[in-house]
């Protein structure tokens, strides 16, 4: 049949002839292509989440369903044991200190060193040497007052300065699926996102120890999905307003895009509220602040130009940036502020009357405010001034491929004792160590995510390299300071996606033949099951059980990782 011929037969049977460039657009689709002319504009400012092949009903119902049980099996390994081991593991000296004395004295008071005070508070009966002296601190307050709410209901134990922690972390994997559900419009996808990190050694363990960068991770990632959620209310705001033809389908309108208003945007404020309170944990919060508040206004520039503006960034310039800047960087600076509220209404705290009855150039800013900038200075000359060796610090051009852990506790138990057979001695480690297989692939996939934005113009892979970026990237700025591996728990989840999104794109798109599927997800399937099975096999050395020298030593596959 000649070409003029297949054109007449498609002209007879009302569809479009097939052109050389739509095959090319389909074979594309079995790599994961999801491109492609779209005839109503409405459809691509607010895709829809796909037609379930089942009823609507349980498709809503697995929409959530899903996460929660994910969650449900993240929080039962997180909460397992959770007081073991009975002591103060690595900076828990500190941060489980802080909290108790922001929960008692509404600042952080002062202890007796570690080694006087930590067994003091392990005793029984307990003691605890809490001065009401005001203590310098390195860090804001909203991560210990965190930690404080567990103290607060089981007491200043290990069970309880580690009990938010826990929750916390279990909240994540439920708030990861969910957030991998609106960004790859499916359940299936999400939920895998989510169990990757549920069985992510550093998260899990972060998870069930006393420290900041969990907290931090919390709530970057709650602001994260925040600002998905008013991504796709924004552009269906612009959708709604596009006119729509005779033939029922909406085109791009010039007016529209450049003028159209997309109307409150509640979830802007609540990003500002999490990115707030992820500063007020630990300051490297504020990265992310500044990368999401980009983030969020090229997504703006691309929903204007689909909707068809003229000049977008003009037009996002004109009805959208005043409101983003004003939507969340005040609502984060009040947050922050908020979270100082027991040290401005004290006394004692550290500092707290250094402005009073001093004048200069600024004394018409109010002195409690003057006070606590003098504070933050003095502990900002203080984090980027730490210079001092630990055998444990390492560069993070390392992290990612995990050269060198942080051994957060090591206990070596003699033959016979506390569960050591009688033969050989035994360990006990807890070590803040990825699983490797699963980083390992992150690598990989963190390949694919920058040649599917840079290549194909895909807007969740550069959102995921976004959040990746604003988590990592700033700390080679400081490569002369005494950083550790453990601080890239706050990048976990967007790792977590960047693997799920290159093994749906493994899979193959929605329509992809059985055979395409099938080749698919025998190496997905397999993967998925080796980062299951090395999680199991490093379980012990996440969570200090105690196992025989040998299987230690076995697990520790690299020299860096002793």
């Amino acid at each position: 049949m000649t070409s003029s011929s297949v054109s007449r037969a498609h002209v007879l049977d009302g569809t479009p002839p097939t052109t050389a460039s739509d095959n090319w657009r389909d074979r594309l689709r079995l790599f994961g292509y999801a491109g492609g002319p779209r005839t109503d504009t409405r459809e691509r400012l607010a895709a829809p989440f796909p037609e379930p092949t089942r009823s609507h009903r349980a498709a809503q119902a697995m929409s959530w369903l899903g996460p929660v049980l994910v969650a449900l099996f993240a929080g039962a390994l997180r909460f397992w044991h959770l007081g073991s081991p009975r002591n103060l593991v690595f900076d828990e000296t500190y941060y489980a200190k802080d909290a108790w004395s922001l929960l008692r004295l509404g600042y952080e008071g002062t202890w007796p060193d570690r080694k006087i005070a930590d067994p003091q508070i392990l005793a029984d009966p307990q003691v605890i040497p809490l001065s009401d002296t005001g203590a310098f601190v390195a860090h804001p307050p909203m991560g210990k007052w965190v930690m404080a709410l567990g103290e607060w209901g089981f007491g200043l134990t290990p069970f309880g300065w580690r009990f938010m922690t826990a929750v916390l972390g279990t909240l994540s994997v439920l708030m990861l699926c969910r957030t991998g559900r609106r960004l790859f419009r499916s359940t299936a996808l999400g939920c895998l996102a989510g169990a990757l990190m549920a069985v992510d050694g550093l998260h899990h363990v972060m998870s069930r120890t006393a420290l900041l960068d969990l907290v931090v991770m919390f709530f970057v990632l709650a602001a994260f999905g925040s600002l998905l959620i008013d991504r796709d209310h924004a552009r269906a705001r612009l959708a709604a307003a596009l006119p729509v033809g005779e033939d029922g389908r909406a085109r791009p309108d010039a007016l529209t895009g450049d003028r159209a208003g997309t109307g409150l945007r509640p979830w802007r404020l609540a990003a500002g509220l999490f990115l707030g309170l992820a500063a007020a944990t630990k300051w490297n919060g504020l990265y992310f602040l500044a990368f999401f508040m980009v983030l969020t206004l090229l997504w703006d520039v691309g929903a204007r130009r689909v909707a068809g503006a003229r000049r977008p960034y003009l037009a996002v310039l004109r009805k959208d940036l005043g409101r983003s800047v004003l939507s969340v960087l005040p609502v984060a600076a009040v947050t922050y502020l908020m979270t100082w509220t027991g040290w401005f209404l004290s006394d004692n705290g550290y500092a707290r009357h250094w402005a009073d009855g001093r004048g200069g150039t600024w004394s018409w800013i109010p002195a409690p405010l003057r006070s606590l900038w003098h504070y933050e200075y003095g502990v900002y000359q203080f984090n980027v001034g730490l210079h001092s060796f630990h055998k444990y610090e390492s560069n993070p051009w390392s992290w990612l491929v995990l050269g060198r852990p942080v051994l957060f506790d090591y206990e070596s138990v003699p033959a016979g004792r506390d569960g050591c057979g009688a033969t050989a001695d035994c360990s006990q480690a807890i070590l803040a160590l990825g699983t490797p297989l699963l980083w390992w692939s992150a690598c990989g996939a963190l390949l694919y995510l920058l040649y599917r934005w840079a290549l194909r113009r895909d807007w969740r892979a550069g959102a995921v390299l976004c959040a990746v970026g604003a988590g990592y990237l700033p700390w080679f700025l400081y490569q002369d300071r005494t950083i550790f591996s453990f601080y890239a728990v706050v990048f976990v989840p967007y790792l977590c996606l960047a693997v799920a999104m290159m093994l749906g794109a493994l899979l193959g798109p929605r329509g992809a033949s059985e055979k395409r599927r099938m080749w698919g997800a025998v190496p997905a399937g397999a993967l998925v099951l080796l980062i299951a099975w090395n999680f199991i096999y490093l379980f012990p050395v996440y969570t200090g059980q105690t196992i025989p020298y040998a299987d230690w030593y076995a697990r520790m596959w690299f020299d860096t990782w002793i």
